[in-house]
């Protein structure tokens, strides 16, 4: 019988969970008070940087998607802006014009794919970097379905799949970005969610299962 396997930890009804990643956060005795600005790309950089410093509450915060920008409403944060083409290099220059005469702070993942911070000091804009989480690959034994559906979530998950499987022809990807799509080995079909959200791909691998 055909699943959906989505590669994340995130619940949901009739969804398979396939762990094939962990993450690890990463402390830091930053002094975040020089800081008029923390760029999150990730909600894991907010559930990190939260665990360690509650600071990070009282700075103005740029998120680059609207899920983003949920978990810093929920952790009762300082969100000013939500990008709108939830991408990062997109993000990054649409956060070129808004970020003029601050000192920066991204939050970020050991392993980013985005040039974010490139694009900034390009543009002329304070910006320091810290790393508050990390991703690792786990073992997966897990015997999986023929003509199931894969939603891949960001870069990491991609990675960690093929660490312990190999691609099956009956299997169909879908995937949350751009970014994590040009990850995928080159002869891999996928579909690309028209938004950056797991709601959006869920609600894709349904139809496709209908």
């Amino acid at each position: 019988m055909s699943k959906i396997y989505l590669l994340n930890n995130l619940k949901y009804e009739g969804i398979e969970n396939l762990s094939v990643f962990g993450i690890e956060y990463i402390q830091s005795d930053i002094d975040l008070n020089k800081y008029d600005a923390l760029i999150f790309t990730s909600k894991n950089a907010i559930y990190s940087i939260d665990s360690f410093n509650k600071k990070w509450k009282e700075i103005p915060s740029y998120a680059i998607a609207p899920k983003t920008a949920e978990v810093i409403n929920k952790y009762n944060g300082n969100l000013v802006f939500t990008g709108l083409t939830s991408h990062g290099n997109e993000f990054a220059k649409e956060l070129i014009q808004v970020l003029q005469n601050k000192k920066v702070l991204y939050v970020k993942a050991l392993k980013t794919v985005s040039n974010i911070v490139d694009i900034l000091k390009e543009n002329y804009i304070d910006i320091d970097e810290l790393v508050s989480y990390k991703t690792s690959c786990l073992e997966s034994k897990e015997i999986l379905e023929n003509n199931s559906i894969f939603i891949f979530t960001a870069p990491s998950s991609v990675e960690c799949f093929f660490k312990n499987y190999k691609w099956n022809n009956s299997y169909r990807a879908i995937v949350i970005g751009k970014t994590t799509a040009d990850h995928l080995p080159k002869n891999i079909d996928y579909i690309v969610s028209e938004k950056t959200s797991i709601d959006e791909c869920i609600k894709l691998a349904k139809q496709l299962l209908d």
